[in-house]
């Protein structure tokens, strides 16, 4: 009797520790979405209006240019509400069910902790979490591009405005044009985007030292490596779910087609500079929040 109370006690803990790690998870994964979109965004409305109007703009330099001559700062900031609501949803959800995809692929590899993962193990739990991610991302996302185009769309409109619209015209399925390319933009680009960013911590790890003492530079430089893998791996699925999500519709294949008949196979890559200077930045301020807001909630609790 006394050993069941001890395994009763045991099992209680261990499902009290695994709700504080998602608690501290789903905090560190808000963090770091805030930080991300505050330093990324301008660069990404430029990413987005290159995506969906390349006959407007030569270059994304061009694009940059344009857009703060005719809209300033605040046309460069177009979405970002959406934008915050996306990435906040998008990395609270992702980063806790990351943590929770860890530790069941550390319990079937038979690892006692998931500190002792290979970045391949940890890979294979980002692709995994990309899938709970993908489904609060796509609607929020689906806004924010279509704010960010919405001067070249010749429209005026605002978060609000947006949303009616479309539930005006399409209901409720409409927040979801253009899940089929964010899932295949999420679930291979975060088996590379962790895959990385866990192979470099690997890597800059000195003898003696755990990878969650490299230190701010080092995790900031990890992050940038995860978050340039993830963008060239995915980048021609986000060309067609910007495309998708603008315009309203039409397929994952007949727009993948119509963008290369268009633009050519450099179509599906048009933008990709600038997408990997801003998450070259944006990436590494994600993941320096998401790491100092885990060791922070972890020393308090």
């Amino acid at each position: 009797m006394h050993g069941g109370g001890e395994n009763t006690g045991d099992s209680i803990a261990g499902a009290s520790n695994h709700f504080k790690d998602g608690i501290i998870d789903l905090l560190a994964g808000t963090a770091g979405g805030i930080a991300n979109v505050y330093a990324g965004q301008p660069l990404d409305t430029v990413k987005v209006k290159v995506q969906t109007f390349p006959h407007l703009y030569s270059n994304w330099v061009v694009c940059l240019k344009d857009t703060y001559k005719l809209d300033g700062i605040r046309g460069l900031y177009a979405g970002t509400l959406p934008a915050l609501a996306a990435n906040v949803a998008e990395n609270a959800v992702l980063f806790t069910a990351y943590g929770y995809c860890q530790k069941t692929i550390a319990t079937l590899n038979g690892l006692e902790d998931v500190k002792h993962m290979t970045p391949l193990e940890n890979a294979f739990s980002g692709s995994l979490a990309a899938v709970f991610a993908a489904t609060v991302l796509c609607p929020t996302e689906l806004v924010k591009c279509k704010l960010q185009a919405a001067r070249e769309m010749k429209q005026k409109c605002t978060p609000f405005s947006v949303c009616r619209d479309i539930l005006k015209t399409t209901g409720p399925r409409g927040f979801f044009v253009g899940m089929t390319p964010t899932l295949a933009r999420e679930v291979p680009g975060y088996f590379f985007f962790f895959g990385a960013y866990e192979t470099c911590r690997y890597l800059l790890t000195e003898e003696g030292q755990k990878k969650e003492e490299i230190g701010l530079v080092k995790t900031a430089m990890a992050g940038s490596v995860g978050g340039m893998a993830l963008w060239t791996s995915i980048y021609p699925a986000d060309v067609v779910k910007s495309r998708m999500q603008v315009t309203g519709g039409g397929s994952f294949m007949s727009t993948l087609m119509a963008v290369v008949k268009e633009n050519g196979i450099r179509g599906l890559y048009k933008g990709l500079l600038p997408t990997n200077l801003r998450t070259c930045f944006a990436s590494g301020c994600l993941f320096v929040a998401y790491e100092e807001t885990r060791k922070f909630f972890h020393y308090v609790f």
